[in-house]
């Protein structure tokens, strides 16, 4: 893990403020300190601010940029879907404020499988934020989608960002409830 580490960005860097969601450019040089490194994803603070640093712009903070899960080639979407693959890929997908990943935090309400006439399948996933005003949402779901990608035989992913029921700590695992003191 990278968390708690200061480093110099090598490159400019694009990243998203947390929690409005409006995207930046780190410049070169700025120093940044690592709230959290989680599913190949950063949390930074730069300036007195978090944003967060995907995995593909890992390289501007000196790390390695992360490689897919799955090796999967392109049009590999025949056969059925191991559902439990679905959720492991989930649990890669953190919150970009809370160390703890989406499926344990209970904003997961659905993953379903439908498999497609014409070939492969398409994964339906309904979820919710910890807070119906967090602009990071949309961010949030486009890491669950191209995270689902990855799993061998899906070929579609939509996820559907909803309230009702509305988030609460109930919905979270007893470890994640016990991991943030909120047991």
């Amino acid at each position: 893990m990278h968390d708690n580490e200061l480093v110099t960005l090598a490159r400019d860097c694009d990243a998203i403020l947390i929690p409005a969601g409006t995207h930046i450019t780190v410049p070169a040089g700025s120093v940044v300190f690592i709230t959290q490194a989680l599913g190949g994803n950063y949390t930074v603070n730069v300036n007195g601010n978090l944003a967060q640093v995907g995995a593909r712009d890992a390289d501007a903070l000196g790390f390695d940029v992360s490689t897919p899960a799955f090796a999967r080639a392109i049009g590999d979407s025949l056969g059925p879907v191991q559902e439990d693959l679905l959720w492991d890929q989930m649990r890669t997908c953190y919150d970009p404020e809370i160390p703890i990943n989406i499926v344990d935090l209970g904003l997961v309400y659905e993953c379903k499988v439908t498999p497609l006439a014409d070939a492969g399948n398409r994964v339906d996933v309904r979820m919710t934020l910890t807070a119906p005003g967090c602009g990071m949402g949309q961010f949030l779901a486009e890491d669950v989608r191209s995270k689902l990608m990855q799993v061998p035989n899906v070929s579609e992913v939509n996820v559907d960002l909803t309230f009702d029921p509305p988030w609460s700590q109930d919905m979270m695992t007893e470890a994640a409830r016990l991991e943030t003191g909120m047991l």
